[in-house]
């Protein structure tokens, strides 16, 4: 699996502006990706008119990321705000768009209740698996990195299997709290023995925080396997390889001696 992480500085409440800078960064790319990652809130950044900007869900920027899979013939990930109808709350919602248009999400569940966003979002209430070219992948959203049990990857013993192949974190992370970033993601990777690809920004926001990127493709031994520029607008591409992630989980079984445990919702 071949993953381009692309590293942005997002410009302040602008879409158009923001949906043209992804083209002139993707220009780069060569053929042969399986997938393309931005960062969280790519084309408004982490506003507090969040809600007020969001979209329906065939606005602009879903026909946007359409035309970018559609054209390098690649999974298209990121996430923007949405709106279902006029009267429905907004959410930050995590996008996954084929190339052949039909597309997948996933509704950040732990939303950022030291900023506004709690409180102008909905929060979304289930885990999403998806498959693609072979992977089974989960997607989460910044914050939700910080918790474990939300991201566990359970082993089926019917199926076999575990959740999840890969770990997929699309993010707007201050510079300020980087350790924790670089820190939690290979922990997610190592506690799951799982590929974990965590996509940042970079840059000054609108309301003055800054960002540092740290953008990275982390392997299920906790090693970094691809790494964007510090502190840079970046494209990096991660190759994953499958059958060395299977070899390893044959070979250390960890999660067959995992604690069995039951979520509950918080409301």
């Amino acid at each position: 699996m071949n993953i381009a992480l692309l590293q942005q500085d997002i410009i302040w409440e602008d879409p158009a502006a923001n949906r043209r800078c992804v083209e002139r960064q993707l220009a780069a790319l060569r053929s042969g990706v399986d997938m393309i990652v931005l960062p969280e809130t790519f084309s408004t950044g982490f506003s507090d008119r969040m809600a007020a900007m969001a979209e329906p869900p065939q606005g602009a920027t879903l026909q946007f990321a359409r035309a970018v899979a559609a054209r390098h013939n690649a999974l298209f990930v990121a996430t923007w705000t949405v709106r279902e109808h006029p009267d429905a709350p907004a959410c930050n919602r995590l996008h996954w768009v084929c190339p052949d248009g039909t597309f997948g999400f996933y509704d950040k569940a732990h939303t950022f209740r030291m900023s506004s966003e709690a409180g102008q979002l909905a929060r979304g209430r289930s885990v999403r698996t998806f498959e693609w070219r072979g992977w089974r992948i989960r997607p989460a959203v910044c914050y939700d990195l910080r918790f474990p049990l939300w991201l566990r990857n359970n082993y089926d013993s019917q199926m076999q299997r575990l959740d999840y192949d890969l770990l997929l974190v699309c993010a707007n992370w201050p510079a300020s709290r980087q350790q924790a970033w670089s820190t939690l993601l290979r922990a997610r990777a190592i506690e799951n023995l799982s590929y974990v690809v965590g996509v940042n920004r970079v840059g000054d926001d609108g309301a003055g925080i800054h960002y540092a990127g740290l953008s990275a493709a982390v392997d299920f031994k906790g090693e970094v396997c691809a790494a964007c520029r510090h502190e840079f607008p970046d494209l990096q591409l991660a190759s994953l390889d499958r059958d060395a992630l299977q070899t390893f989980r044959a070979h250390w079984p960890f999660y067959l001696d995992a604690d069995p445990y039951t979520l509950e919702d918080k409301e």
